[in-house]
């Protein structure tokens, strides 16, 4: 069992990797407002196409499927319940409520790579072929969130420090939903795996449109928006059919 639980955590060191990797280089380029807008719907594309293409349609198999759906709901409701978090802490330490935005869309990033850590160790489970290509399908998917996220967060005041501490801290969500997946996850009923990732979806889509999508017109934006929006599904459509 330790070596299977090795391995899913070599796994998902890939996706995680590549989300750092993009916070990295937002760190190392100058980021225009329109830049940072594209990226954003970029990234918006490709987490609504995780939820489409992979979170639910799996969900949605569950029996009775109302159960998933509802769960789907639930995942909305803790977004609300996630930002009315951020605006307490922001309340008691004083922050601007100009990084409400960028921290929820950070908390938004780190669900998804939570949500991702939970299929690479249940897949790995199942098969670990298949946990090896779920974790390599998500690498090119998760590199534009991260740059996405952390160019979000140079539009604040928060030293250049703190963002390459949050950037590296990207790894813990991941492996904590690897964990969950692969040991807590591993003999639980499949309508309650299938729920927790319908959870995630829910609290996912919220981040898109409710911040992902508002931070992206907060400044100079591009025509290109709606393009480059689409582009991110069709790119995880793409890494969705011929990697997973």
């Amino acid at each position: 069992m330790l070596e299977g639980f090795a391995l899913v955590l070599a796994l998902a060191a890939l996706p995680a990797a590549g989300n750092s990797l993009g916070g990295l280089a937002a760190e190392t380029f100058d980021v225009s407002e329109r830049a940072l807008s594209l990226s954003l719907h970029l990234a918006a594309g490709i987490v609504l196409a995780v939820v489409g293409l992979e979170l639910m349609p799996e969900a949605l198999s569950g029996n009775p499927p109302w159960v998933p759906i509802a769960a789907f709901v639930a995942g909305g409701a803790a977004f609300i319940g996630l930002e009315r978090a951020i605006g307490y802490v922001q309340a008691r330490t004083g922050a601007s409520e100009e990084s409400k935005g960028p921290l929820a869309i950070y908390s938004g990033v780190s669900i998804d790579l939570f949500s991702d850590g939970v299929m690479i160790g249940t897949g790995t489970v199942i098969n670990p072929a298949l946990g090896l290509l779920l974790a390599l399908g998500q690498v090119p998917a998760d590199v534009p969130e991260g740059f996405a996220s952390v160019a979000t967060l140079r539009r604040t005041n928060m030293t250049r420090r703190t963002r390459i501490l949050l950037s590296l801290s990207f790894a813990l969500p991941i492996m904590a939903g690897a964990t969950l997946g692969y040991f807590a996850l591993r003999d639980a009923p499949d309508l309650l795996t299938l729920s927790v990732l319908a959870v995630t979806g829910g609290a996912l889509t919220s981040v898109v449109v409710e911040e992902m999508l508002t931070e992206a017109h907060e400044g100079e934006t591009s025509r290109l928006g709606p393009v480059a929006l689409t582009a991110g599904f069709a790119i995880f459509a793409l890494i969705s059919i011929y990697v997973g």
